[in-house]
């Protein structure tokens, strides 16, 4: 019989299995992406029900078996982050970062600087206070983790110069298919790009997901940003998130 395996990892998704089961997917510090089951814990005196929700951040115990599903045996919380889940302001913006994850890293193949970027994510998000009535998909906090995520994935847009022709001032679009900041006159009908816009990427980009600077609320250059990020899962991983529809 394969020994248990243990180690940190974040619930990014669960759902009902059976009767009492839930099966989950979790992102490990150790392993990546891996899909899991934990038997009965939808029973009301289920030992560790409500330590497996999704945010939760978790020391796992797992059996690794013949199946595609590794079996829970045992979990204790690192984190909680029970703040995410009970408002609603915080749960939206948290929900488009672990479907970010969920689609970018799809991989059981570890991942250090992922896994740090997910829990740094997660613990900013505990003490974000999102402004109200502002749009959770063009939160800086989320931005700034989804771009960071296209950089650990390789599909880090490239933003210092045109590039189609290198030229590094007069930079006016983003060119999705070609991963990068173009200028006016290589620009075929990108994505149109300000200056505030420019230095609103790089300032995500350039700082820790936790000091995020604020674009403004309803500011063009958080919209550039999301158009951004979002056509880059389009072209090079094939995708849309629902979160952020």
């Amino acid at each position: 019989m394969a020994a248990p395996t243990i180690g940190e990892a974040v619930v990014l998704r669960s759902f009902p299995f059976g009767e009492a089961d839930r099966v989950l997917h979790v992102y490990t510090a150790a392993s990546g992406r891996l899909g899991a089951i934990a038997k009965g814990v939808r029973r009301t005196k289920s030992r560790f029900g409500g330590r497996l929700e999704p945010f939760s951040h978790v020391e796992l115990s797992l059996h690794r078996g013949r199946g595609e599903l590794a079996t829970v045996t045992g979990a204790s919380l690192v984190r909680s982050h029970d703040r995410i889940r009970s408002d609603p302001r915080r749960l939206q913006i948290g929900l488009v970062g672990l479907e970010a994850m969920l689609r970018l890293f799809t991989e059981e193949e570890g991942n250090d600087r992922a896994f740090l970027a997910l829990t740094r994510f997660l613990d900013a998000l505990d003490v974000h206070e999102p402004p109200r009535g502002a749009r959770p998909a063009l939160d800086p906090l989320v931005l700034s983790f989804q771009l960071k995520l296209l950089w650990l994935s390789g599909f880090l847009p490239h933003l210092g110069s045109c590039v189609e022709c290198g030229a590094e001032a007069g930079l006016v679009a983003f060119d999705p298919s070609a991963g990068g900041a173009v200028c006016a006159t290589c620009d075929r009908g990108a994505i149109a790009l300000t200056p505030d816009g420019l230095r609103g990427l790089a300032a995500l980009l350039g700082t820790p997901i936790g000091e995020a600077p604020s674009l403004g609320l309803g500011d063009p250059a958080a919209r550039e940003a999301l158009a951004v990020v979002t056509s880059s899962y389009e072209h090079h991983g094939g995708f849309r998130l629902r979160t952020l529809a």
